[in-house]
């Protein structure tokens, strides 16, 4: 299943309504909420609801927290998750060292 949502993640329609959410959402957190995770949501249902997982949010949760109880058990699934989530959630970068702290060492 999870395969296949990746697989549908990538197909050129889909592609195509995330780059457009990512658009919208200018690497704002809370405009990526906004205007990608629904886009996102849409399309891991459309999947998984073959499969037997309820056709809402719900079932997409259901189906996240199933995959993360796999995750540490098959590497294969893991790779997969970090691909699935690499195409829909922007990059966390951190802070240059020391950025924060208001010029103080951290202790």
């Amino acid at each position: 299943v999870l395969a296949e949502v990746v697989k549908a993640f990538g197909a050129p329609e889909n592609a195509q309504r995330i780059e457009e959410a990512r658009d919208n959402a200018c690497n704002d957190m809370g405009k990526m909420l906004q205007f990608l995770l629904p886009v996102a949501t849409q399309i891991q249902q459309d999947v998984i609801k073959t499969y037997g997982f309820s056709n809402d949010g719900e079932g997409v949760l259901k189906f996240a927290r199933l995959i993360k109880s796999y995750e540490s058990q098959d590497p294969e699934i893991a790779s997969m998750s970090g691909k699935l989530k690499a195409m829909f959630l922007p990059p966390m970068t951190l802070p240059p060292h020391g950025a924060g702290t208001g010029g103080m060492a951290a202790s």
